[in-house]
């Protein structure tokens, strides 16, 4: 089964390398970091650098699709080579799936139109812009696509689709030997739990760079 990992510039690191991770745990698992042109892709905070062993023409029809999101998503909204290469790749794809902002590149494609889906909670309301229903939801399934919320979200995403595809005791060893058990230091991780001024000041427009 081939897995292919998009990148492209100023992508979120954890986004791809969560379901690498993760869902690149199955079986015979083929998985190729894929961009508009082989070599290096330097990830949103530009000290991190993932390679592109193959282009995206040179993947046309992956078993699987993973498109992170990042800061730099919102340059590839137009970017019709990327957009056209996303609608060939799902017209053979056994799955289609996001981490955060790149369900919005789903989305601009085409391919999310009718359908639930979820992002990082920030962006959640530009899915409506191309017909998708937003949920706050952390991991999505409506049909073979397969949305993840922020960052994080996308390593239970992989784990989530590796139950699907291998069994769950599969995704159960996976999760074991990456000793994938969250306890974090604050209850924090969503606009619903976080201090209340903290939200306010994400909502009204101030970013950081998590580095």
């Amino acid at each position: 089964m081939q897995i292919a990992i998009v990148l492209y510039d100023r992508f979120t690191a954890l986004d791809a390398v969560g379901p690498y991770e993760t869902l690149g745990r199955l079986p015979d698992a083929d998985t190729v970091f894929v961009a508009e042109r082989t070599g290096p892709v330097r990830s949103d905070t530009g000290r991190l650098a993932l390679t592109a062993d193959k282009s995206l023409a040179e993947v046309p029809r992956p078993d699987v699709v993973v498109v992170p999101g990042g800061p730099g998503q919102g340059a590839q909204m137009g970017n019709e080579v990327l957009l056209d290469w996303l609608r060939t790749a799902d017209g053979t794809s056994a799955w289609t799936t996001s981490v955060c902002t790149g369900s919005l590149l789903l989305a601009s494609a085409g391919l999310l139109e009718g359908r639930r889906a979820t992002s990082h909670w920030l962006a959640l309301d530009g899915l409506k812009e191309f017909g998708a229903e937003p949920t706050g939801e952390r991991v999505v399934f409506d049909g073979k696509y397969v949305t993840a919320a922020g960052v994080s979200s996308g390593i239970d995403m992989g784990l989530t689709l590796l139950g699907r595809i291998a069994g769950d005791e599969h995704a159960q060893a996976v999760q074991l030997l990456t000793e994938y058990d969250p306890q974090p230091p604050y209850d924090a991780g969503s606009p619903e739990k976080a201090p209340a001024h903290l939200v306010d000041r994400f909502r009204n427009g101030s970013h950081v760079v998590l580095s």
